[in-house]
């Protein structure tokens, strides 16, 4: 029952952005096209003022709703995201994105969601290709990395593109300026902790894996954390005295 219930309010919502998105428009697009068609177009300096007046109005009601609609479209993205359908809610992200194109929270959920796509891609086609979970990555980078450029301090951001540099993309180099960035804005974020000492482990930077792992040890409330942080710990150390 519960299911069927967010699939109505999806069509619902659904169905009101769809009209929302056009009828504001045509409102005006018919309103200009009456005033110019008109033998009564304003001539004088007060006529045209009036008309401007006039015509404002529609334009700020346009706004109004077309404002509307995005963020329509942004909670219908959270809901399907709440269920674990990327795909969907990255389609509303991308809508709610015409209507706010300079919105970092959009761009980091855009990317959020491509990383999950690309995770679940597989080459069903038995090719060899896996074309499509590296189109998702590629889209998952831009995203993240526009959501950086407009807002360069967005921790939800620079989480998401350390994560998808150290496990999904294989580059744990450029994932480290990103994290330590992060660090520096949460410090006591234990998960960009982990992320980041993987990443020097990865780069044979082991001092400093050691030395984040500590920290996690130091920062950390959790006795499972801790244990999976001296465990880390013990390894990269192992590992550097083997070389």
């Amino acid at each position: 029952m519960k299911k069927t219930v967010v699939f109505i309010f999806a069509l619902v919502i659904t169905s009101i952005l769809c009209g929302c998105k056009t009828s504001g428009k045509n409102v005006l697009k018919k309103r200009i096209e009456r005033m110019e068609s008109s033998s009564n177009n304003p001539v004088s300096i007060e006529e045209i003022e009036a008309a401007i007046k006039e015509y404002s109005k529609d334009a700020d009601d346009v706004a109004k709703k077309n404002a509307q609609v995005g963020m329509w479209h942004k909670i219908l993205g959270l809901k399907y995201l709440d269920k674990k359908m990327y795909g969907k809610a990255m389609e509303c992200f991308q809508t709610a994105l015409e209507y706010y194109p300079d919105n970092a929270n959009l761009y980091y959920y855009v990317g959020n969601c491509a990383g999950y796509l690309g995770n679940s891609a597989l080459d069903y086609e038995g090719t060899g290709s896996y074309e499509k979970m590296e189109n998702y990555y590629s889209l998952s980078e831009k995203a993240y990395l526009r959501a950086l450029a407009i807002d360069d301090g967005y921790a939800y951001a620079l989480y998401g593109i350390g994560v998808l540099y150290v496990y999904q993309l294989g580059q744990p180099e450029d994932a480290i300026p990103h994290l330590e960035k992060l660090l520096t804005i949460d410090t006591k974020n234990v998960d960009g902790m982990f992320v980041l000492a993987n990443a020097y482990y990865l780069t044979k930077n082991y001092d400093k894996s050691a030395e984040m792992f500590d920290k996690i040890i130091a920062t950390t409330k959790s006795e499972k954390t801790k244990q999976a942080a001296e465990e880390n710990k013990k390894k990269v150390i192992d590992e550097a005295y083997s070389n």
